[in-house]
C-alpha cells in the first residue's frame, strides 16, 4: 500500500510541474528568414511553427491541411505582409482571427525601399521610357511590394533584421511575460550577432562592389543599398510571373553589354530561364537564395542565408575580375 501511495503521490507530483513549453504562446511565423529570428528569441522557451517549410516559395505556396491547423491554434502570428505572403491574407481572416498578428513590415526603424519596374535598373533607361515598357506585363503585379509601394524583402539588410528582432522580442515579452527575462536575453544575444554579421559581410563583398551582376528576380534591393553592390537587373521583377519574350531579350542583351558577369538563378525556380539569357554571352551562372529554400529551418538559417548569398556573390564576381 505505501509503495502504491508512494507511486500516486509521484505521479501527481509530475503531472502538476510545470515544463520548459508549459504556459508558452503558440507561435506561428510565415516563412523561414524570419522564423529564423523568432526561433532566436525563442530559444530554451518553445519552438514556433513554420508555415513555408523545405524549399517552398511564398511567391507560390499553397496552404496545407496543417497550416490552417497550425493558425487556428495560434496565438501569436509572424509575417511580413500583404506584399510577400499573399497566400495569408485570406487564411489569417478566417483562421486567425483570434490570434495576435504582427505585421513585421510595419516594425519601428526599417529602412524601406521603393518596388522597381522593369527588367533593367538603371535610372537614364527609364526616362527614355524603356524601363517602364518592357516591365508593363508585369508593372501591376502585386507580389513582392506591400501596398504603398515599396519592396518588401526587408530582411536581407541586416539593419532591418535587427528592427524585426526588436519588435518580435517585444511582442513575444507582451503574449508571454512568464519568460521575458528570457526572450530579452536572447534578443540582445541576437542583436550582437546580427551586428557582428553586418561587418563580416561588408568585409566578404567590398572586393566585388560595383560589379554589375543579372539576378532571377528582384528581391536584392536591400542587400544592395546596405553593401554597394550592383545588380544590373531581374529576369523577372517576381516569380508568380513570368517575363515575356521583350523581357528576355532586353536582359538577354544587358548581360552582352556588361561582358564578362554573372547571372544568377534560385534554387526554387526553374533554371532554364537564365540560359537563355546567358547563351552566346560570357556571363556565368550561380545560385543565390535570398528566400533560404535550400536551408534548414532554425536559429541559424538567417546567418548561414546571408553568409551565402555574400560568398556565392564573391565567388562569381571574382573570378571575372
Amino acid at each position: 500500500m505505501k509503495f502504491v501511495a508512494a507511486l500516486l503521490l509521484s505521479s501527481a507530483a509530475l503531472i502538476g510541474a510545470p515544463s520548459a513549453y508549459a504556459a508558452t504562446p503558440n507561435v506561428v511565423v510565415s516563412i523561414k528568414p524570419i522564423h529564423s529570428l523568432v526561433a532566436s528569441i525563442m530559444q530554451g522557451v518553445a519552438e514556433p511553427k513554420l508555415i513555408v517549410e523545405g524549399a517552398a516559395s511564398p511567391h507560390t505556396y499553397n496552404m496545407k491541411p496543417s497550416n490552417a491547423a497550425a493558425l487556428q491554434k495560434a496565438d501569436l502570428i509572424f509575417w511580413i505582409g500583404h506584399g510577400m505572403e499573399s497566400f495569408l491574407e485570406k487564411p489569417l481572416e478566417a483562421l486567425g482571427s483570434n490570434a495576435n498578428v504582427v505585421t513585421l513590415e510595419d516594425a519601428p526603424g526599417l529602412t524601406k525601399l521603393k518596388f522597381r519596374e522593369g527588367g533593367v535598373f538603371e535610372p537614364e533607361a527609364e526616362e527614355e521610357g524603356h524601363d517602364h515598357a518592357a516591365g508593363a506585363e508585369e508593372a501591376h503585379d502585386d507580389g513582392d511590394h506591400d501596398h504603398d509601394g515599396n519592396d518588401v524583402h526587408l530582411w536581407l539588410d541586416p539593419m532591418n533584421a535587427k528592427a524585426m528582432a526588436i519588435e518580435i522580442e517585444k511582442r513575444l515579452v507582451q503574449a508571454d511575460p512568464e519568460h521575458a527575462a528570457a526572450y530579452q536575453a536572447n534578443g540582445a544575444a541576437l542583436i550582437k550577432k546580427i551586428e557582428a554579421l553586418d561587418g563580416e559581410l561588408k568585409t566578404t563583398l567590398a572586393p566585388v562592389q560595383n560589379k554589375p551582376f543579372i539576378v532571377f528576380h528582384d528581391a536584392y534591393q536591400y542587400f544592395e543599398h546596405r553593401y554597394g553592390v550592383k545588380v544590373a537587373g531581374s529576369i523577372t521583377v517576381s516569380p508568380e510571373t513570368m517575363p515575356g519574350a521583350e523581357r528576355v531579350k532586353e536582359i538577354h542583351q544587358k548581360v552582352e553589354e556588361l561582358g564578362a558577369t554573372c547571372v544568377f538563378a534560385e534554387p526554387q525556380f526553374e533554371p532554364k530561364l537564365v540560359k537563355v539569357v546567358t547563351e552566346g554571352s560570357k556571363a556565368k551562372s550561380g545560385v543565390l537564395d535570398p528566400e533560404a529554400g535550400a536551408l534548414k529551418e532554425g536559429p541559424d538559417l538567417y546567418f548561414e542565408m546571408m553568409r551565402g548569398i555574400a560568398k556565392n556573390l564573391n565567388d562569381c564576381l571574382s573570378k571575372g575580375a
